[in-house]
């Protein structure tokens, strides 16, 4: 895992994001879900396939020193569990 900031990409705008982490076989974890769901449909209508896409959201997840364990805990959960090259590409989650 990797945060954008680490990465240089903090910068992105959401669509060249998603197609960096795309680029790169990085699922891409974010609580925008208005902004990526809207282009994940476009792509998916174009026939793209991002590396996937995990949604959160603040009221399930807060953003909070004491739920940080909880936040790896279902990321590793949820990755353990879709183990494999791409096996996210194309799909959403919620987390």
């Amino acid at each position: 895992m990797h945060a954008v900031s680490e990465l240089g990409w903090q910068f992105e705008d959401d669509e060249p994001l998603l197609a960096r982490c795309s680029a790169e076989g990085l699922a891409l974890v974010t609580n925008n879900v208005g902004d990526f769901a809207v282009i994940a449909q476009r792509w998916a209508d174009e026939s793209r396939v991002h590396a996937g896409l995990i949604f959160t959201s603040d009221n399930q997840w807060p953003r909070r020193r004491d739920m940080i364990g909880r936040f790896v805990d279902a990321l590793d959960t949820l990755l353990s569990g879709n183990a494999g090259t791409r096996s996210l590409a194309g799909r959403i989650h919620w987390l």
